[in-house]
């Protein structure tokens, strides 16, 4: 099929990072929500699935902060870390980038006020571009953390967002929440919200009465965009010449579950196109499966047979119910129940299946539709 693409624009549909709050679609009462629980001395946990956008709405909020010129920002991600240590690390290079936009600056502050490791220069040898990293030492990571919380509390009113905080729970350290919160508590003008993606993680981490953090935020939970909101964003970005109408649109929300990173990067590919009509939307995701069907064969690969044979299963129910039931089990060749129970319980960890009110689905929708088509 040809078609040509369209390169004059600049595309509105953002996939990855924050560009300004012309093309963010909505979250305005989940910003009204946020800006009134720092305004009024809460910290907030911010729970979504993956996907549906609270990294947009946090970097949507600091933007707000940030043109309001009264507080200091921090943000920063926690996923990739698998330690205090890193963690630590992580969270003092996102202090020391909060200072200041030039380079020397900073490093001249870190240098005057933290004590317990030192900033580093290094030089891209092939563009010479200067790079910043934190010189920091194991023995030395709690002592590193409370200066970079003693260091934000000094500059006066100040927001840390901390995201996929539910790592923290993975970490072979024991006390790391108890440490965390022993610093938090103490800090008048920092205000923390804290967001994570796997739900029983988080509300462990903050309902229950055994915990550090118990009963020391409100929750904002982050839900699908409404779907009449989301069209009407759409089709204003979406140029008229391309034929993109509310029943296109109704095809892609439903198709992806009204998730947000799903429905920008269809909106992003249709726009790219010099049409968005219903052909068009097959066409798109005939090719974004194409594209990672490489990775997703890959996948398949490092799994067990059992496990596989169920997200197959669970693919091709779209939302699947009583996967261990007789009825699941005979009508998709499956192991007896036992077996079923271990592998959803490793997909489930693994976060290759979630588990919603309607029953369980494949967490990446563009990963599921792909093994809906496999025999």
């Amino acid at each position: 099929m040809c078609y040509t693409y369209r390169m004059k624009q600049r595309n509105p549909f953002v996939i990855y990072g924050y560009e300004g709050p012309k093309n963010f679609c909505d979250r305005e009462v989940e910003t009204e929500k946020l800006n009134a629980a720092i305004e009024n001395g809460r910290n907030v946990t911010l729970l979504s699935e993956r996907r549906i956008g609270k990294t947009g709405l946090i970097k949507h909020f600091f933007e707000r902060l940030r043109k309001d010129g009264q507080r200091t920002t921090v943000y920063v991600d926690i996923f990739a870390t698998a330690s205090l240590f890193e963690l630590t690390s992580q969270f003092a290079s996102a202090v020391i980038g909060s200072m200041d936009s030039r380079l020397d600056k900073a490093i001249l502050a870190a240098t005057r006020f933290f004590k317990s490791f030192r900033p580093e220069i290094s030089v891209d040898a092939v563009t010479g571009t200067p790079s910043f990293s934190i010189g920091l030492q194991r023995h030395h990571v709690k002592a590193t953390l409370k200066e970079c919380f003693e260091y934000l509390e000094g500059r006066g009113e100040c927001v840390v967002a901390i995201d996929e905080f539910q790592q923290i729970g993975t970490y072979a350290e024991s006390g790391t929440e108890a440490l965390l919160r022993s610093y938090i508590q103490f800090l008048p003008k920092t205000r923390f919200i804290f967001a994570g993606s796997r739900h029983h993680m988080m509300t462990e981490m903050f309902s229950s009465a055994k915990r550090p953090f118990y009963n020391s935020t409100q929750t904002i939970p982050l839900d699908r965009i409404d779907r009449d909101v989301y069209y009407g964003f759409a089709a204003k970005r979406m140029p008229r010449t391309s034929g993109f109408t509310r029943k296109t649109f109704d095809q892609i929300y439903s198709m992806f579950d009204g998730i947000t990173w799903y429905i920008q990067a269809m909106l992003n590919r249709l726009f790219e196109r010099e049409s968005a009509l219903d052909g068009d939307v097959n066409a798109v995701v005939d090719e974004l499966l194409q594209e990672k069907s490489w990775e997703y064969a890959a996948l398949l690969k490092t799994l067990p047979s059992g496990s596989v044979r169920l997200l197959k299963a669970v693919a091709h129910e779209g939302k699947a119910r009583a996967v261990t039931s007789g009825k699941f089990i005979t009508s998709h060749s499956l192991q007896g129940a036992s077996s079923v129970q271990i592998a959803l319980k490793r997909l489930l960890e693994d976060e290759f299946l979630y588990e919603t009110e309607d029953g369980y689905v494949v967490y990446d929708r563009l990963f599921g539709l792909w093994l809906a088509r496999l025999p």
